[in-house]
């Protein structure tokens, strides 16, 4: 049996391998475990992998490294490609508010860290593994690590050191977010009268009007909607006692009823434009639209050719050449209102009313073909990686910094990620993966870079926790945990008239803490604390990453 015991003992790339999957498979199986409703998840991987190294498991370093590496590359690309297509929208309209609280919550945790080290001289490195901890952001922490090794490439035992200060305030960071949550909720007057979030109010929302206003009376659609200052579509135009589908020709006249579809909040104003709101509710779910229309039929349509990727919505003419009305083209589950300058993505549905044949017609122009999108788009994949990995090894000399700062693994990737999410379409680059995939590239990522991160910072880890010195890094974490979540969100509440539920949901979002957010989610009705979530998360995400790297750069 000596080669049974000997492949788990030397140092091969079989023995690295087994020992990553066994640390991997540990930690997956002890993080489906709930205790009061909470679960670690893939996050005890990190903690399985400190119990191995703890009882002396090791692999080869340099294994150990590539495979570390390679995981916190593919989790921050593919972490980058899912959150791009929302990056900058998030900076629009009512996410503005959301994400400068989150840009607080980010300076004064950033603040009080290096507070802390000056004022109590634990080194730089401990304190960002403690601070990274406490935000529970392994990403932020690889990123500090990276930046650390850049300027001190001997110093692996400091980065240890780091990943160690991490995994003592991550359990500190995930139960000190959920205090204030409890906390906030406990102050807030609103706690229980929260109404349920209603997705139409920032993307669709349809509304049917009687057209009273003489001044639009026998004008087209195209040059209504040209001197309108606000966006709109008209699905279905009433004629006569006939539901027809409208092009931009068609004339509205005195009396006529209109199904204009715009964001919630445009109502009031498109009221003025046609005349009296009719009190009928068409964002009910169990519309029957087809038994309006008569002959015309609504149907959801795939956008799946790859020509069509990255084309503006207009230049396709739809409407004026088949006769169907476009109103609504939902993107990764968000409803977008179509417009001539909106540019289609692979995997968008697009809901089309008109005639049988001429939706048919238009299903070969966008492809239809679901299963297209079900297969892995792995070119992109790849070439994003590399254009990531080219970015972070570019040096960038910033004066009075002896050593030039690059954005690293963790940086470059996650940069181009988030722009080719973003506007790969533009130049017809197919970045889309369906959300199952992009989850399970960002699961293994992660998972491999957690169980390597454990079992490198495991070997000293439990002498070093049942020391004063431990039990105050205990503290410390937890403080930073703590604190600058409850002034930011008592001043959000207080100042900025921010309620309950978007303030918490910002609050998990910005500290990148989903277990909080479950337990946010528990305490009102809806979803607004998810929709908060994950409008500050892209951003948040990414200003940790990097601002950790600069820190790294500037003061270590």
């Amino acid at each position: 049996m000596n080669w049974l015991s000997e492949i788990f003992t030397q140092q091969t790339f079989i023995q690295a391998i087994l020992v990553l999957s066994l640390i991997c498979a540990a930690g997956v199986a002890l993080g489906s475990v709930k205790i009061y409703g909470i679960s670690l998840g893939s996050t005890f991987v990190f903690f399985a992998g400190i119990i191995a190294g703890h009882f002396g498991m090791q692999i080869d370093p340099d294994m150990l490294a590539l495979a570390q590496n390679f995981g916190l590359i593919l989790f921050i690309y593919s972490l980058g490609v899912q959150v791009g297509p929302g990056f900058f929208s998030s900076l629009k309209k009512g996410g503005v508010k959301l994400n400068l609280l989150a840009l607080t919550l980010l300076v004064t945790g950033t603040l009080m860290m290096l507070a802390i080290h000056w004022t109590t001289g634990i080194p730089l490195s401990e304190a960002m593994g403690l601070f990274s901890g406490a935000v529970t952001n392994t990403p932020m922490l690889g990123a500090a690590q990276q930046a650390l090794l850049q300027v001190h490439p001997e110093d692996a035992e400091t980065a240890n050191n780091m990943a160690m200060a991490c995994a003592v305030g991550y359990p500190a960071g995930l139960v000190g977010v959920i205090l204030c949550v409890v906390i906030l909720r406990a102050a807030s007057a609103t706690k229980t009268t929260q109404k349920p979030y209603d997705p139409s109010g920032d993307n669709t929302f349809v509304v049917e009007y009687n057209v009273n206003n003489p001044a639009i009376f026998g004008k087209s659609i195209k040059e209504i909607r040209e001197n309108a200052d606000v966006q709109f579509v008209i699905s279905r135009v009433w004629k006569g006692g006939k539901v027809i589908i409208p092009t931009s020709e068609t004339i509205i006249e005195e009396d006529e009823h209109v199904l204009v579809i715009s964001g919630k909040k445009d109502v009031e104003r498109i009221r003025t434009i046609f005349g009296n709101r009719e009190n009928v509710d068409w964002n009910k779910k169990d519309i029957d639209w087809n038994s309006i229309d008569n002959q015309l039929v609504s149907r959801h349509v795939l956008v799946t050719k790859p020509e069509i990727n990255g084309a503006k919505l207009g230049s396709l003419r739809l409407r004026n050449s088949f006769g169907i009305n476009i109103t609504r083209v939902n993107r990764a589950g968000i409803d977008l209102l179509p417009s001539r300058s909106l540019r289609l993505q692979m995997g968008d549905k697009l809901t089309i009313v008109g005639e049988a044949k001429a939706i048919d017609n238009v299903s070969v122009i966008l492809g239809n073909e679901s299963r297209k999108l079900k297969d892995p788009n792995l070119l992109n994949i790849f070439i994003g990686i590399v254009l990531g990995l080219i970015l972070g090894s570019i040096p960038i000399a910033i004066p009075g910094i002896s050593v030039p700062v690059k954005l690293g693994i963790a940086g470059g990737p996650i940069i181009v990620g988030i722009l080719m999410g973003a506007f790969g379409p533009r130049f017809h680059l197919t970045t889309y993966t369906t959300m199952s995939a992009n989850l399970m590239l960002r699961q293994f990522g992660i998972t491999i870079y957690l169980a390597g991160l454990g079992l490198s910072a495991g070997a000293g880890f439990f002498a070093k926790v049942f020391t004063m010195e431990g039990l105050s890094w205990v503290g410390i974490s937890f403080a930073l945990a703590v604190i600058p979540v409850l002034i930011v969100g008592f001043a959000a509440s207080r100042f900025f008239k921010t309620d309950y539920a978007r303030n918490v949901g910002m609050l998990c979002g910005g500290m990148a803490n989903p277990i909080a957010l479950n337990y946010a989610n528990t305490t009102v009705e809806g979803d607004e604390p998810s929709v908060a979530y994950a409008t500050v998360y892209p951003i948040s995400i990414f200003l940790r990453v990097i601002s950790a790297q600069i820190i790294m750069l500037v003061l270590s």
